[in-house]
């Protein structure tokens, strides 16, 4: 067979090429093809045309088409897109009042922990400036005292 002869540039080797050619399949075991008989036999029904030809033959009935389902007025796609529409716009409304009530809920939290200070911090406050009063303990009244040489007259 001749091939055709690529031009390649010297010291460059050519790889052989293996060449596929697909087989086509036979199958393992080819059963001879049976008639298989009807359930019941036809009867046979012959019609004379007009020109006095007689035809003679069985009578085949007509296919009869599956009955078609009612279509419904509107499409079934339309109707869940526009579910799905509805769905997504409660579902953005149920995050718009979500984000309120978090907003409100930590304002909230905000102004227990502020209020909770301020009376903590008043309490601190009047325990503080109130000692100054009779809190039940020991009052000890310290005279002027005089210091002489080491020894104290009192």
């Amino acid at each position: 067979m001749n091939e055709p002869t690529a031009y390649r540039p010297s010291g460059h080797q050519v790889a052989a090429v293996e060449v596929h050619r697909p087989a086509p399949l036979t199958p393992a075991h080819t059963a001879p093809l049976m008639p298989v008989q009807p359930g019941a036999i036809p009867s046979v029904t012959s019609i004379v045309l007009p020109d006095g030809r007689v035809v003679t033959g069985y009578a085949i009935e007509p296919a009869k088409p599956e009955p078609v389902a009612a279509k419904p007025a509107v499409s079934r796609t339309a109707v869940n897109i526009a579910l799905g529409g509805v769905g997504f716009l409660a579902v953005c409304g149920g995050l718009l009042m979500l984000t309120a009530f978090i907003t409100a809920l930590t304002a909230l939290i905000t102004q227990l922990i502020t209020l909770a200070a301020v009376i903590f911090g008043g309490w601190i406050a009047v325990q503080v400036f109130s000692a100054s009063g009779h809190s039940g303990g020991n009052t000890f009244n310290i005279r002027k005292a005089v210091f002489k040489r080491n020894h104290f007259n009192g």
